[in-house]
């Protein structure tokens, strides 16, 4: 069966009861959740997905940004899409777009991955990997994720200590619990963001201690993740 708009892979998911928010609608980070798994499976599925552990390599998700249409619900059946849109310089592009039952797009996202030495934690270029079937070097995406800088008024902040519920196969912080942070600071505003865009710059483990700061202007609010002086992400959501 052919995929749409050149994407390469694509699985159906139903939204759990336990995937929403009291309101029914889909939680940012069990979208996120969602991603993440479609990208491995597509991965897994063309050889450089987690059978690059035995190479010592493993994939970091840089950057990702997102755009909800319309929020799924519990209980719907959605469609999700996946593929390359190329590789520019260190950087592995992908895209992501959802459906419901009826063929409309619902959400469309993109992000950025880096391909790292797990044993040295240093960058590696992902064409040394990526199948040229799939991930053509001379092709270049359209759009990227862009690079976040935070503006505007400090207008909250919070303390969080990482938890063993958060950290991945690597025992490093998952980046969908970054995403849950930021959806609880926010929900603490009475704000449920239908986009975000998030910047992933530096690792973060057990024990660590996050400081957060959440920054507004205009409709717009940022939320930075700092250890001590170290920044490990910032987000926009709007």
């Amino acid at each position: 069966m052919s995929l749409p708009e050149n994407f390469q892979f694509s699985k159906t998911f139903e939204v759990g009861s336990f995937q929403v928010n009291p309101d029914g609608n889909i939680r940012l980070t069990s979208l996120a959740d969602l991603f993440q798994e479609i990208a491995w499976a597509h991965a897994d599925s063309a050889e450089f997905g987690r059978n690059l552990s035995g190479m010592s390599l493993m994939w970091a998700l840089s950057r990702l940004d997102f755009n909800i249409i319309q929020f799924p619900k519990w209980g719907d059946s959605i469609r999700l899409f996946t593929g390359s849109t190329g590789a520019d310089k260190l950087f592995a592009f992908r895209d992501f777009m959802v459906w419901d039952q009826q063929e409309r797009v619902l959400i469309r996202g993109t992000s950025s991955w880096l391909l790292l030495n797990s044993t040295t934690k240093r960058i590696q270029k992902p064409v040394a990997v990526l199948p040229p079937a799939l991930f053509d070097p001379s092709m270049k995406p359209e759009r990227q994720p862009q690079k976040i800088l935070a503006k505007g008024a400090l207008v909250g902040s919070e303390t969080i200590k990482v938890r063993f519920s958060d950290l991945d196969l690597n025992y490093h912080v998952n980046n969908t619990s970054y995403i849950r942070w930021v959806e609880n600071m926010m929900a603490e505003i009475n704000l449920f963001p239908s986009q975000l865009s998030i910047n992933y710059l530096a690792e973060c483990v057990g024990g660590n201690v996050v400081e957060l700061s959440l920054f507004k202007e205009g409709a717009r609010y940022f939320v930075e993740g700092r250890v001590g002086v170290k920044l490990v992400f910032i987000a926009q959501v709007s």
